[in-house]
């Protein structure tokens, strides 16, 4: 916050989520993706989480049902949470696309740059203490560093993540430990650590931030009838999506 301004309220941060969720839905500022993707998959989760995961992006399943970690990756992470006494429904998980790259590629750095006032609008909503970067390339995208998983995982550090200080804690993506158990027992060593990191107090926030930035507008060329009702549809799926999770 700015000076002089009154912080927002759980509820407010809460409906300033909804309201980004909604947004998203109808975003086109990745042409390729916009035409290719079945749905936006903003995130799920806590809305007050003090835990927040981040991993890459979409997948095939993840694309089909509009919400991250659906596969065996999930529920690989859910038992490692479970482990640490919390629920999927006690974090908050999403990526750094919205949107999945066809074929499962690797998001482009355009895609990467039009998609990250998204996710820092959600760690500035959410505000989670800890933030677990899930895998390489998250963990090299929000660090702004080359530096590999191998060297950095279960090592946490202060960030500013666009408006907001949190304690990122890189760790082993859940897929690359499924068929590894060597790798699968230090993904477990680093998930103990974290109840640690979430007693520990809030990362101090600087205080005279200004206003955040307004969102850019999103390319607009002149909609078909085709592509007017695509964007109804979107927004549609938007609510269907927030009150079907009922974890917002």
């Amino acid at each position: 916050m700015h000076a002089g301004q009154a912080p927002q309220t759980a509820d407010e941060r809460r409906e300033a989520l909804k309201a980004l969720c909604v947004q998203t839905q109808a975003c086109r500022r990745c042409p390729e993706l916009a035409g290719t993707r079945q749905t936006v998959v903003f995130g799920s989760g806590n809305a007050d989480a003090e835990l927040m995961f981040i991993g890459e992006a979409p997948g095939a399943k993840e694309d089909e049902q509009g919400v991250p970690f659906v596969g065996a990756a999930g529920k690989l992470l859910e038992r490692l949470l479970g482990e640490i006494g919390l629920a999927r429904a006690d974090v908050f998980i999403a990526n750094t696309l919205k949107c999945r790259p066809p074929n499962n590629r690797d998001p482009l750095p355009v895609e990467i740059e039009n998609c990250r006032s998204y996710l820092y609008r959600q760690v500035e909503l959410v505000q989670p203490k800890v933030i677990c970067t899930l895998g390489n390339f998250a963990t090299k995208l929000l660090r702004e560093d080359q530096t590999g998983i191998t060297r950095l995982h279960g090592q946490p550090e202060l960030m500013a993540l666009g408006r907001r200080t949190v304690r990122l804690y890189p760790i082993f993506h859940p897929a690359a430990a499924l068929y590894t158990p060597r790798m699968l027992q230090t993904l477990r060593e680093d998930f103990l650590r974290l109840p640690d990191l979430l007693a520990e107090p809030a990362p101090e926030q600087a205080q005279c931030l200004g206003p955040p930035e307004p969102e850019r507008d999103d390319p607009a060329p002149p909609a078909a009838a085709g592509e007017a009702g695509e964007a109804e549809s979107g927004m549609a799926q938007a609510g269907s999506q927030i009150d079907q999770l009922d974890l917002f």
